[in-house]
């Protein structure tokens, strides 16, 4: 059968971790998939890797792979393990908090699996889903950073930095990942953009956002690394 391999990177996520699981094993994916868990523990300090194997002593039909690293890395580091051990057909990243909702993964495969599609961004500022209200200057970031990255791709996105994201697994395997932290986003999209005849769609997503003292992690530090990405990755070494 087809499958969509899920990358799931944690770090410090013992309080949403089994949730996240559960609404993952839960969705019943169309076009009759099957589903993949790559879950990439990037050294965690708190009871992170405890829950997940909680998870997979109860749910031994769940196909589910555990990577753990050695040291915190970043999430860059544990996509990269994470898309080296996928082997499905298809590769969705799925953060290990609740801002996403996994449901939504049949309306990211819809484009590629009919056929349009080679790669997927849910969008978090298209359409009529639920989006939780929260901070101004990140909206305002966030749409900023997609911006300086249109301009140097050359595509029209709305949401450079979602989560959110779909490739052929062919496709991902065969990107060089270089980031570490949370500079993956606009290094992935600069590198994709220049495949050549690739085919790259949005779809509107619902967006369940985390203040930071629900656990938010990203900061001011990571969007000036996104643009110093967005500029090396677009100008400074395009190999």
């Amino acid at each position: 059968m087809p499958t969509l391999s899920i990358v799931i990177p944690a770090y410090n996520e013992e309080n949403s971790i089994l949730n996240i699981l559960e609404k993952v094993r839960d969705v019943e994916l169309d076009y009759g998939y099957e589903k993949e868990l790559v879950v990439v523990d990037d050294k965690s300090k708190d009871g992170t890797i405890g829950k997940v194997e909680e998870f997979i002593s109860k749910n031994p039909d769940v196909r589910i792979c555990l990577k753990k690293h050695e040291k915190n890395q970043g999430k860059g580091a544990a996509l990269r393990t994470g898309f080296q051990s996928a082997s499905g057909e298809y590769v969705i990243v799925q953060d290990a908090d609740l801002e996403y909702d996994p449901r939504e993964f049949n309306h990211i495969l819809k484009p590629i699996v009919e056929g349009f599609a080679d790669v997927v961004y849910g969008s978090r500022f298209m359409g009529n889903n639920p989006h939780r209200i929260l901070f101004f200057w990140h909206s305002i970031g966030n749409r900023f950073l997609t911006f300086i990255s249109n301009m140097l791709t050359n595509l029209n996105l709305t949401d450079m930095e979602t989560c959110y994201k779909c490739f052929r697994r062919d496709i991902i395997q065969g990107i060089n990942i270089k980031e570490n932290r949370f500079g993956f986003e606009p290094e992935v999209t600069a590198k994709i953009s220049r495949i050549k005849g690739v085919r790259i769609y949005e779809v509107g997503i619902s967006y369940y956002g985390r203040t930071y003292e629900e656990g938010k992690k990203i900061g001011m530090k990571d969007a000036f690394r996104a643009l110093y990405c967005m500029l090396k990755y677009n100008l400074w070494s395009k190999k």
